[in-house]
């Protein structure tokens, strides 16, 4: 990621609105002064991203790393060759045997239909970083993208949105088969309710020029009988697959031998994670930031799977529960070594058994992730494992050429359209408004306020129990003054319905429900309007300046 060159950016053209993340009310301290002030975050993260000194330490720490490089390459090869996954992927996957290459991660859960747009801005971001480690340090490096997949939050995965035909936000979601909401999501196959999705997805789908292979796609990845996990991994790896990016199913079984270690660790030293994931939270607490985990230190950072994702609990000694079933430590470690497929990391656990799989030099975090991963720069430590450096994930929005036209045309702050009103739209009216009009509003609002506070002063004098009269006169002619201007500015609405609705199809695209487009708006939404052009165009402009949102056209 480019470093950040301070508030200013380069001037917006017809086509990209550069807009400084510190504007955006939503996102969290931490996540500003990462960029804008990283040191003093410093002491929590592995070094700075935007600083190329960092990056050559980082790609110094994992060389100095011993991993079991081909074991992790042959089980990469077997999920892409069942997958049929493009040859660019696979060479990617096969680079890993190479001692000097290292990887730039990122991940998500397996989201219906490849889940919200900033899922595909992460892997690009990934990608990108991945091209610059090569350019700028002639380190070999790929992209991996990490399944999540042994999260059992079905709800969290289960829908995917988008805009109709009238830009009005629609959520469309798949039933609850057998094993939702109670297994990881990789043990979940998709019903019938998947195919009765795509159908309404085809109805609320704008027709357009991409959309028949669009929906031919999704329906070979998603089709009832079908792995969640594993339809959005060949979803995902039939897009990105072909620019090197390495998709990785976090449930494989087979990669679970080479956390065994790792895991038997988490046995060994019970409620160290905890503990030390609680106490850098405590610290950021002190320094204003907030603490994205709270762990109990009786919880492992593991669950067992077995008929559903039990949490493991310490209770101190050689005493752990799971579920309802109590275990010494003699037992659960030999399960642990024996059986290591029956073990899944927890959030505080997930991203050491990432690095010690992977050779990572950077990982790429969306807000909510770079708040944990600052949790845990001590629990890397405890076990010996490097901490790559924290990337935030490029972010931004897409707008038609009518919307930015918009926004340009009236210089309207994206954040303003954020709230589900008009005030935005009020206040434009009102800048508007004939100067006739707004100045003899202007000039009614002084004089009331001076004739009036002249007469409250006069009338004191006289009885002093007038001026509360007379203050509420003021008050009564102040706010008859400011509902004669709202009826003026819906007068102007009704007169310019164009400039209302060209404000509403805005508001639409940019936040949907009131929420980030980003967030809310699946990758297939856009995949569907523009086509290859969406990959293209993104991977031109991402990831772009650090603490930049793009506002941009396709």
């Amino acid at each position: 990621m480019l470093p950040h060159s301070g508030v200013t950016t380069s001037p917006p053209t017809t086509s990209t609105i550069p807009v400084d993340i510190r504007r955006f009310p939503w996102l969290r301290r931490l996540v500003t002064d990462y960029v804008f002030d990283y040191p003093r975050l410093s002491e929590f993260y592995a070094g700075n991203p935007h600083d190329p000194a960092a990056w050559r330490e980082s790609i110094a720490r994992v060389h100095g790393s011993p991993r079991a490089r081909d074991r992790v390459a042959d089980v990469l090869l077997a999920q892409q060759k069942a997958r049929g996954a493009a040859p660019e992927a696979v060479a990617a996957s096969a680079q890993l045997r190479d001692a000097q290459t290292v990887a730039v991660v990122t991940g998500q859960q397996a989201g219906l239909f490849g889940g919200p747009l900033f899922t595909l801005l992460k892997a690009l971001t990934a990608i990108r970083l991945a091209e610059q480690t090569r350019e700028q340090h002639g380190t070999p490096a790929v992209a991996i993208f990490w399944i999540d997949a042994e999260d059992h939050d079905w709800d969290e995965v289960k829908s995917c949105g988008l805009l109709d035909a009238d830009t009005a936000f629609r959520s469309v979601a798949i039933g609850d088969p057998p094993g939702a909401q109670e297994v990881a999501i990789a043990r979940v196959h998709l019903d019938d309710s998947v195919t009765r999705a795509l159908s309404e997805i085809e109805e609320l789908l704008p027709s357009t020029e991409f959309t028949s292979d669009l929906l031919s796609s999704l329906r070979r990845a998603y089709h009832p009988g079908a792995g969640m996990a594993d339809a959005f991994a060949r979803w995902i790896e039939s897009l990105l697959g072909p620019r090197g990016l390495v998709v990785y199913n976090s449930a494989d079984p087979a990669s679970k031998p080479l956390l065994a270690n790792l895991f038997a660790r988490e046995i060994e030293q019970a409620g160290t994670t905890s503990r030390l994931a609680s106490e850098a939270g405590s610290a950021l607490q002190a320094r204003g930031y907030h603490a994205q985990a709270t762990p109990s230190e009786s919880s492992l950072a593991l669950f067992h799977l077995n008929a559903g994702r039990d949490a493991i609990r310490f209770e101190g000694g050689d005493c752990f529960v799971i579920g309802t079933q109590t275990v010494g430590r003699t037992e659960l470690l030999a399960q642990v070594r024996a059986r290591p497929e029956l073990f899944s990391p927890s959030v505080l656990m997930r991203p050491l058994a990432q690095d010690t799989l992977f050779p990572t030099v950077c990982y790429v975090s969306g807000p909510s992730e770079l708040a944990y991963l600052g949790q845990l720069k001590a629990v890397y430590a405890a076990f010996d494992v490097p901490m790559p450096l924290i990337a935030q994930r490029a972010t931004a929005t897409i707008l038609d050429g009518n919307s930015m036209r918009f926004l340009l045309r009236h210089d309207v702050p994206l954040e303003r359209l954020r709230a589900q009103d008009e005030a935005a739209l009020n206040d434009l009216f009102g800048a508007r408004l004939p100067p006739a009009v707004d100045g003899s509003l202007e000039r009614a609002a002084r004089a009331v306020e001076s004739e009036l506070q002249t007469l409250i002063g006069a009338v004191s004098s006289l009885d002093p129990t007038l001026e509360g009269a007379a203050r509420s006169t003021l008050t009564r002619m102040q706010d008859d003054l400011k509902k004669l201007q709202a009826k003026i500015i819906q007068a102007a609405k009704r007169k310019d319905d164009t400039l209302r609705r060209q404000f509403h199809h805005a508001q639409g695209q940019a936040f949907p429900a009131g929420q980030p487009q980003e967030r809310q708006i699946g990758t297939l939404y856009f995949l569907n309007k523009y086509g290859p052009a969406l990959i293209e165009r993104l991977s031109e402009a991402l990831p772009g300046e650090a603490g930049i949102h793009q506002v941009l056209t396709i």
